[in-house]
């Protein structure tokens, strides 16, 4: 009697410490599918942070360069337009609270889809705009709301739609660049022209 019950004592121990390892294995797994990850390239990515930045949902909007082939590229090197990346931002959301529809219409609300040579004063291929889509559905959506676009402007939209790839993240400054220097950043912005093509394009913010 004795020998079965430390065999079902130890069994018992065995059995609590297994389901103890799978709580704790399953944890990372239940966050990280709490959030989504959408990719937009429209030109200054600076410029690009502020309109999802304070979306109800919108978790984090970190500022980086993706699609070229060049391994953790710096922004000089970037700049200098040898390493086929682009500027870009990376947006993680709760899709509970917003949608990737949601995040296409602000993205289109903030670039200019008709130039391909860059965005607003920002020339060169480190600034065209672009939708980097995570899976098929969020392609399926990005073509979706191209279409869209292209419908209400009644001209061709030279925004791509790519497979995503690679994320870095940019230097510290760069990040949240907009709050660190405010008034750096309005005399960029509209020195650069970028709100008043908006608006041009767009109409007038409401």
């Amino acid at each position: 009697m004795r020998m079965n019950l430390s065999r079902f004592m130890a069994a018992l121990a065995g059995l609590l410490l297994g389901v103890a390892l799978a709580a704790t294995a399953a944890e990372p797994m239940t966050k990280a599918q709490a959030t989504a990850t959408a990719v937009f390239a429209g030109g200054c990515f600076w410029c690009m942070v502020h309109p999802f930045d304070e979306l109800p949902g919108v978790v984090s909007v970190t500022s980086g360069y993706t699609g070229g082939q060049k391994v953790n590229p710096t922004y000089q090197e970037v700049s200098a337009g040898d390493t086929g990346h682009v500027e870009a931002v990376q947006i993680v959301f709760d899709p509970k609270q917003i949608g990737y529809e949601k995040l296409l219409e602000v993205f289109w609300r903030n670039v200019d889809p008709l130039d391909k040579g860059g965005q607003f004063c920002d020339r060169g291929s480190t600034y065209q705009s672009a939708i980097f889509y995570q899976h098929e559905e969020q392609k399926r959506l990005a073509e979706q709301s191209k279409a869209a676009v292209e419908k209400k402007l009644g001209k061709t939209v030279v925004t791509a739609i790519r497979p995503a790839a690679t994320f870095y993240a940019a230097e510290d400054y760069h990040q949240d660049y907009y709050k660190k220097n405010p008034l750096r950043y309005k005399y960029y912005r509209y020195g650069c022209g970028r709100d008043q093509r908006l608006e041009e394009l767009w109409g007038r913010k409401v």
